[in-house]
């Protein structure tokens, strides 16, 4: 996604104003000469052994919250934990910064999806695909005109689907039409994910919505 340098500036200048009085999760590395540094702040640990670390924390650049994994090495960590409360003001913060979309499925139900974005699994959206693909939060579409587009979500005010086409409709007024690109010749689907108002923050997973985009009906981005 493009983002010039002052926006994103004021993103994050927002985001430690939200989240300085939050004391979430930290994390703290022991420097060479016996310092500690933090790693991450304003994080939710999920599990920590003798051996690694894994946590989840949002992620500006790539627009939804990750999980990331830490090996033990000579220079050890240190985590403080934060409240159950604490830790849900954490994942409240992070709805306000990743994108939010009511999503239509094919029996008509609706969910507000926050900090949605695209990822590919095999069919079925169990296990991991042979080849890594990068989740995306944008639309690949191969144009009823033969050319190609990538739009971010950014760009987009709501996505039909139909038929196995789907339409774009911008935030501009301008519409689109064609069929999903697939990232991967191997067989693969894309799924639609984010965090629900139900979502459990000591989850082992970064989502609790997901669904395939053959199973939507459409998707309404909250600008």
């Amino acid at each position: 996604m493009q983002k010039t340098r002052c926006s994103m500036t004021l993103i994050l200048v927002a985001f430690s104003a939200f989240a300085l009085p939050l004391n979430a999760d930290t994390i703290y590395q022991a420097t060479a000469e016996g310092r500690q540094r933090v790693i991450q702040s304003d994080a939710i640990v999920i599990h920590q052994d003798s051996s690694i670390l894994i946590y989840k924390h949002f992620d500006l650049p790539d627009m939804r919250v990750e999980k990331v994994q830490l090996s033990r090495g000579s220079l050890p960590y240190t985590v403080i934990i934060s409240s159950s409360l604490q830790r849900q003001s954490i994942v409240d913060l992070w709805k306000r910064f990743g994108y939010t979309a009511s999503v239509t499925d094919s029996s008509g139900k609706t969910t507000q999806v926050f900090d949605a974005y695209i990822d590919y699994y095999p069919p079925g959206g169990r296990g991991s695909l042979l080849v890594a693909v990068s989740a995306v939060t944008s639309i690949p579409l191969l144009l009823n005109s033969g050319a190609a587009d990538v739009q971010d979500f950014s760009k987009i005010a709501r996505v039909d689907f139909q038929n196995g086409e789907i339409k774009l409709t911008f935030t501009n007024g301008h519409v689109e039409q064609g069929k999903y690109l697939m990232p991967t010749n191997q067989p693969a689907e894309a799924r639609f994910l984010g965090i629900t108002d139900k979502y459990n923050p000591s989850s082992d997973e970064v989502f609790d919505f997901s669904e395939p985009l053959s199973h939507l009906k459409s998707i309404v981005f909250q600008q």
